[in-house]
């Protein structure tokens, strides 16, 4: 199964399939993910809520986490966030790049965009590559 398959496998009834996201493009270095807003992802101001976009950039942002690492699991440690223009209904992307790695900590960022490019938000992020037991076997 090819990454981007992977990256998705057992992803039903989880908060990506909740949230309506849509993988469109990932490596090693960026994802690319969208939503299509609808009012049940705006607040009470008509616009997207700030949870939504900061759920889409700490999603897009670990899964380019995980495609860095060949799909080794990864937890964020840290998040911050700038919401720069409101948000509106409509279609959303989000794109994620790692800025940096060392050991087990990966740092990232990510930014959301309207359809018409309008920056709504970015943020930053610090990931933790989680121990499995593939990796740990050969430790005492």
């Amino acid at each position: 199964m090819d990454k981007l398959g992977k990256m998705l496998e057992g992803e039903n009834n989880t908060f990506w399939e909740y949230l309506g996201c849509e993988l469109i493009a990932a490596d090693a270095n960026e994802v690319l993910i969208a939503l299509e807003a609808k009012q049940e992802h705006t607040n009470v101001m008509g616009i997207v809520h700030g949870g939504v976009l900061t759920s889409l950039m700490d999603q897009a942002m670990g899964m380019v986490s995980m495609a860095s690492r060949n799909m080794e699991p990864c937890v964020t440690t840290n998040l911050n966030v700038h919401f720069l223009s409101a948000m509106r209904q409509g279609r959303l992307e989000v794109r994620a790049r790692i800025l940096h790695q060392g050991g087990r900590t990966i740092t990232t960022e990510a930014e959301v965009r309207d359809s018409e490019g309008t920056l709504g938000s970015i943020s930053t992020a610090t990931f933790r590559v989680l121990r499995t037991q593939a990796s740990d076997s050969g430790k005492a």
